[in-house]
Parts: structure tokens; sequence; C-alpha cells
């Protein structure tokens, strides 16, 4: 698989997560303290789940681009051609740096998802020596470190354990035993643990985004005063002796990416003064459940909405229809040397695409990007980028015109020698393809196939087999070598492209088919 076509689908969709995790990330940011005060902090807590569900939301498929059947995103006729370069034309574009960014992000991710494992690692490599605590009242394994400085903590997700410290019964008094394992287990059972792994990957999706490690540290704070409140709920007699026990216990010294350390690194200041207020009631918790529920509906909703392709969102209305594709009629010329010289390559194609998406053409080194966009009735926005033939960006610009009317952009190089003029005129629809489908025969089958220096009779031959096509005189074409790359095209356009690389025409008669010179 080519790793620029995979790098643009891969940056597309990733541009559409890094939109929704933005959009919902900002508005925990904004929700999350109020929440606390109105509902308790479990129901803060529970904001996150807006997150992973915006982020879900914008990768699901939308119903209306899969109602109608599929069609080729490119139909492409070259009528012309002077010289002998080869050309390629393209539905999805080609570009470098999508590719080298597409591979940064994918370091990056990796990169931070090792750093995560190996500290890990790390903590996991101070429970050497660790040796269960077989009378412990928790239905999840409990372990006693060998240092007084590991624990308490719930480490892992999958296989959870429970994790005291070596002077655990010294330290702690036996009520605060009690509230510390119940803490712990608390965490157990609110699967904490899988929430923690969540938010590492989230975060090593987003390593760039200075906003996901904000939501990283925030979620570790609102868990555990999540855990604090739905704790008391059950001992909220012993509301001192929790506050003693959180005193009592030192700061992590050692980061825990999968898991839940007893006292993270957060100031304990508000946790105990959370400790002085009153629980929220059955009401105001059942509201808060609602409340979370609408907005985890209006979240997904709205991202879902937004993330439509704009053909969906707000196609351009053409009499009562919306128009789900365009066709793009192009006349290029390249040019070598002077203004005035001839153009060195001169051809006329129709380029068909649906709104938002980019079509390419590659000729002479020269690659020419289109990317149409309604922007109301009857009128259409091109996005055009220019890349040289050393691969240096040539020209970036945005040409507006109505429907059926010729827009034109011209430009030179970073030498000076090479310049290219580019005349376009759009259509809705894809009139190239209605007209070459609209009939029948052998003629009229879809090519698709690259060659590459094989000579222009042999893949006269090979078409012709491939379409059914009697080939009246091969002998007619020579044995140049010649570079063509069909791309679900009728057989009928294949050998008129080939006649014309070679200098000649294609005649049919039927599914007859012979050379003739221009």
């Amino acid at each position: 698989m080519n790793i620029d076509l995979a790098s643009i689908d891969w940056i597309g969709r990733g541009w559409l997560l890094i939109l929704a995790f933005t959009a919902a990330a900002i508005c925990v940011a904004l929700l999350r303290k109020p929440c606390r005060r109105a509902f308790g902090a479990e129901h803060a807590f529970q904001l996150w789940l807006l997150v992973p569900l915006a982020m879900l939301a914008s990768q699901l498929p939308h119903i209306a681009g899969t109602d109608r059947a599929p069609l080729p995103s490119l139909v492409y006729m070259i009528t012309s051609v002077v010289g002998a370069s080869p050309i390629h034309a393209s539905a999805s574009t080609s570009i470098g740096w999508r590719s080298c960014a597409g591979l940064v992000w994918l370091a990056g991710i990796v990169a931070s998802l090792a750093l995560a494992a190996m500290a890990q690692s790390r903590y996991r490599s101070r429970l050497r020596g660790a040796t269960p605590m077989a009378h412990a009242p928790s239905r999840w394994p409990v372990l006693r470190a060998a240092n007084a400085d590991v624990g308490p903590a719930l480490v892992g997700a999958w296989q959870a354990r429970i994790v005291l410290p070596a002077d655990f019964e010294r330290r702690y008094g036996a009520i605060e035993r009690a509230l510390i394992l119940a803490h712990e287990a608390m965490h157990a059972r609110r699967r904490d643990g899988w929430w923690c792994l969540l938010a590492q990957i989230v975060s090593a999706m987003f390593w760039f985004h200075p906003l996901a490690w904000w939501a990283l540290g925030a979620l570790r704070h609102d868990q555990e005063l999540a855990c604090d409140a739905a704790v008391l709920r059950e001992h909220g007699a012993q509301r001192r002796s929790y506050a003693n026990a959180m005193l009592k216990t030192q700061s992590a010294l050692f980061a825990l990416p999968v898991g839940c350390p007893w006292s993270p690194r957060h100031p304990l200041t508000e946790r105990i003064a959370m400790l002085k207020l009153p629980l929220p009631g059955r009401l105001r918790r059942s509201t808060g459940s609602m409340v979370v529920v609408m907005l985890a509906c209006v979240v997904a909703g709205s991202v879902y909405a937004a993330s439509a392709p704009s053909g969906q969102r707000h196609g351009t209305v053409q009499g009562s229809a919306a128009v789900d594709e365009y066709q793009l009629d192009m006349m290029v010329e390249l040019t070598t040397g002077d203004a005035h010289a001839s153009p060195a390559e001169r051809m006329t194609l129709a380029l068909c695409m649906a709104p938002g998406k980019s079509g390419t053409v590659s000729t002479h080194g020269w690659t020419i990007e289109a990317t149409p966009s309604p922007e109301g009735e009857s009128r259409l926005r091109i996005d055009l980028a220019v890349t040289g033939a050393g691969g240096e960006p040539v020209a970036h610009t945005q040409l507006h015109g109505a429907l059926g009317e010729a827009v034109h952009a011209e430009g030179r190089g970073e030498d000076g020698k090479h310049g290219y003029a580019v005349d376009i005129t759009s259509l809705a629809g894809c009139p190239a393809r209605t007209a070459t489908t609209a009939d029948t025969g052998a003629r009229l089958r879809l090519i698709s196939q690259a060659v590459r220096n094989e000579s222009a009779r042999a893949v006269a031959v090979s078409v012709a087999l491939g379409a059914g096509l009697t080939l009246v005189n091969p002998e007619a074409l020579d044995n140049r070598l010649v570079t063509l790359n069909f791309d679900k095209i009728p057989a009928e356009r294949a050998m008129q492209l080939i006649a014309d690389v070679d200098g000649a025409k294609a005649v049919f008669d039927g599914n007859r088919v012979h050379f003739e010179p221009k």
C-alpha cells in the first residue's frame, strides 16, 4: 500500500479526532467544577466519558454517504499531449509532507506509550519481594510491599492488585487500615485501572497536544475525588479517620500510569476540604446522572453532525437537488524556458470528485492538486496547489467562480525556467462519466492497469485482451517504451490514450478497434 495514500487517510481521520478531543476536553474543563459542586464528585468524574464518546462519534460512518452506489472518484480524458513524458492522474493526493507528518505522529505515539510502559515497569519492579496478605478483607489480591515507600495503591487494570506498604500495621490505626482497604477496593470496583489505561492511550495519541497532558492530570485528580466520595457514602461516620489516613500517607515517589496510588501527586487540601462538605442526596445524584447522559448525547451528536463530509452537510444546490460530485475540466500547459516558449506539455482532462475531496494530475515531475468546495448556489471554490519538478511548492491559491465559468491560474518555478498555466471549468455532476457509461459493450469496460517501460503495442494488446476487444492492426503501433496508469477508465479511453502517446488515433467499429495516423 502506498504510504502517502495511507497517510492522507490517517491524517484526515486524525484531524477529526483532534477536533473532537479538543472540543470535548474543553467542555469537561468548563463543567467539572460546577458539576462537582452541584451533583457531587462522582458525577464530575463521569464527565470524562464525553472525551472517548466524542472521539468515537467523529469516526462513525455517515449513513447519507453510504446510501448511494459507490462511484469511481476520478474520470480522466487526455485529448492532446505534446512530448513523451508519462502522465499519471490520481484521485488521491500524494504529497511527501503528509507521509512525514503521519510517521512523526506514529513515532510520538510509540514513544509516549513506551515511556508509560517503562514507568509502569519501574513501579512493578518495586514490588519485588512483596508477600500476599491472605487474611485481608478484600475480593482482590492484597500484597504487602517490601518497602515502606510503596503503596497504598491499586496496581494494574485486567489483573488489579492492592499493594500496601511494609509498615501498614504500624503506621495506621485499625479504622484507618479499613478505610484504606475500602478506598483501594472502591477503585477496583469502579474499574479505575481501566480508566487510567484509556487515559494513557488517549494522551499518547495526542502527545503533541498540551490539553492532552492537562486532561490526564485532571482526570486522575477527579478520579481520586470521586473515589473519596464513593467511600464516604459507605463510611461517612469516619471522616476524621479518613483525613488522618491521608495525612499519614507519603506522596507517591514513582509514577504509576495504570493504577491508583492512595496519595497521588496533587494537593491533599482539596480532598480534605471535600470531607467537610455534605454528600449530595439521592435527588441531586439522580439529576446529575440525567445531566451527564444528556450532555453525552448532545456532545456525541454534535461531533457526529460536524464530522459529516461537506457535501452531506451543506451540498451546493442546483435546481432542487444537492450536488454530490463535481467535474473539473482542466487544460494544463507546462513550459520550459521563457514565458513565450512553446509548451513542453499540453493536456486536457476531466477530474470528477466529491465536494472536499482532492484530485491530482502529475506529469514532467509537476503535481497539480485541485479540491472543489461549494460556496453557495451554483458557485464553487477550487483550492489549487502546484508542486514543481524539484518537489518545491510553487503555488497554493484559491480560485472562485460559478459553475460553467472558466478560472485561470499560472506561475513559474523557483528556477524561473519552468512554468505552468491551468484553466479550469467546473460542472455539476460528472458528465464525462455519464457519457462513457451510457453505452454498452466491451469498449466501455473499466480498466485498472499500471504499466512501466513497456511497448505501446504490448500495452494495447493487453488492454484489448482484458476488455474483450478485437485489435485489428497492432503493428500500427511501434515499440517505444511507455509508462501509463489506468485508474478505472473505459477501455475505449485507454486505447485512445495509448494511441495519443504513439502519435496515432484509435478508431472503433463496435468492439473492433484499429489505429490510424493522425
